[in-house]
């Protein structure tokens, strides 16, 4: 009897292990095993502690990147990026701060750009959650009034890096000034600052 019961329960585990698998394999969402990895920057400004979170894409053979619409450019001029992949990327402030001179209250925002040939423009938006510029739900993705939800509209400057310090995947990072840190986006051979000091 016992014999049986063992022989049984043998046969449930092995049976376990075959469908486990599959079923992993469905399941598997862990952030680190995505295509574009999720990242995380952070500094202190004095007492404010500032956080990005993002996911990185890789270049991944695509040699135009931002470009114009016409010529194809996966980040067009123009419109609206998430500033990585995946969600939105979201920062977050303890403290009120000023970006590019302007003050921003402290709190979280979702971060999106606006990528141009000789001047970006940086989006610190209220609406958070997004997929993306938008909502996806039920299979179906839609968009959503992003200029609405503005509390912060900077504009900055890209320059170009030299080959030899071409970046593969997308990097968000900060960079210690004399007066705050530069919130620095790299990716292939652009490179973006945005200055940010504890306000007051």
């Amino acid at each position: 009897m016992r014999l049986a019961t063992l022989s049984r329960c043998t046969l449930a585990v092995l049976a376990a292990a075959f469908c486990l698998p599959a079923t992993l394999s469905a399941q598997d969402l862990h952030p680190s095993r995505r295509p574009s990895p999720m990242g995380l920057a952070r500094t202190m400004l004095g007492d404010t502690y500032v956080s990005v979170v993002y996911s990185r894409p890789y270049e991944r053979g695509r040699d135009n990147i931002f470009g114009t619409k016409e010529s194809e450019a996966l980040v067009p001029y123009g419109e609206v990026w998430r500033t990585g992949a995946n969600e939105a990327t979201q920062i977050t402030l303890t403290g009120d701060v000023k970006v590019a001179g302007q003050d921003l209250p402290a709190g979280t925002y979702s971060l999106f750009t606006t990528p141009g040939a000789d001047s970006w423009k940086i989006h610190f938006n209220s609406r958070l959650g997004l997929s993306g510029t938008g909502i996806f739900e039920d299979g179906e993705f839609t968009p959503v009034d992003l200029p609405a939800a503005d509390v912060l509209t900077v504009t900055a400057t890209p320059t170009t890096l030299p080959e030899d310090k071409k970046v593969d995947q997308f990097t968000i990072s900060f960079e210690k000034t004399d007066a705050g840190a530069d919130m620095v986006l790299r990716w292939i051979r652009t490179e973006v600052r945005v200055p940010i000091v504890p306000a007051g």
